[in-house]
């Protein structure tokens, strides 16, 4: 029987893929790297920021020193900081909501594992924060997925062991880093017939046998 539900964040609960983009695509044109595009951003999911940096980087030909490059990551997140302060609970995907009570109602812990540092102020900014038990984000970790630590992290954090988790996830970097530690998976979003999860939907609003998934 599943004890807690661990879900990933953007592309799970809410999406800010938008916003990412926005500020990416402003550090590009501000380093004079030619255009980059909503295909360049779909190489960036699943991934620390400064694994996303190198994807912007790769599209020039100039070489950065490691100082630089944090530089340009933190100058990135700024831009997106400040496109997160209209955030609202607009950016919240269908079904989110709805899941998190039904599987609060059940008397299961839920929390949110993400590699975003971020993620606790989209938590606050969308009203979802009231909704998750633990949050194990960017801030807790120094290994990005496919690494399990944030999924870990947030099993520790929740009490419980990994095999007592169920981890909702769209990548499938979240999907591997999951079923790393033993943990059963359920992957959502456009591409989760492709994710090899343990279940999967096309998102939280879908008709999905939670009843079964979670052993309740």
């Amino acid at each position: 029987m599943i004890h807690g539900v661990i879900f990933d964040l953007d592309g799970v609960l809410v999406s800010t893929d938008e916003l990412h983009f926005k500020a990416w695509k402003i550090l590009a044109e501000e380093l004079g790297i030619g255009t980059f595009t909503k295909e360049d951003n779909k190489k960036q999911k699943g991934v620390s920021r400064m694994e996303s940096l190198e994807v912007v980087l790769g599209k020039g030909s100039k070489r950065y020193t490691r100082e630089e490059k944090e530089k340009f990551a933190e100058r990135k997140n700024n831009y997106y900081k400040e496109l997160l302060e209209k955030l609202d609970e607009q950016a919240i995907l269908p079904g989110a909501i709805e899941c998190l009570k039904m599987i609060k109602g059940k008397g299961i812990l839920i929390g949110v594992g993400s590699v975003s540092r971020n993620a606790p102020l989209i938590l606050e900014k969308t009203g979802l924060l009231s909704h998750i038990d633990k949050v194990s984000c960017g801030l807790d970790i120094t290994r990005s997925k496919p690494d399990p630590e944030v999924f870990e992290v947030a099993a520790n954090k929740l009490g419980l062991k990994n095999e007592d988790c169920l981890v909702v996830e769209d990548s499938m970097a979240g999907i591997a880093a999951a079923k790393a530690v033993h943990m059963k998976t359920l992957g959502v979003g456009p591409e989760h017939a492709q994710l090899r999860a343990d279940y999967s939907a096309p998102g939280l609003a879908a008709d999905i046998d939670w009843n079964g998934i979670l052993g309740a």
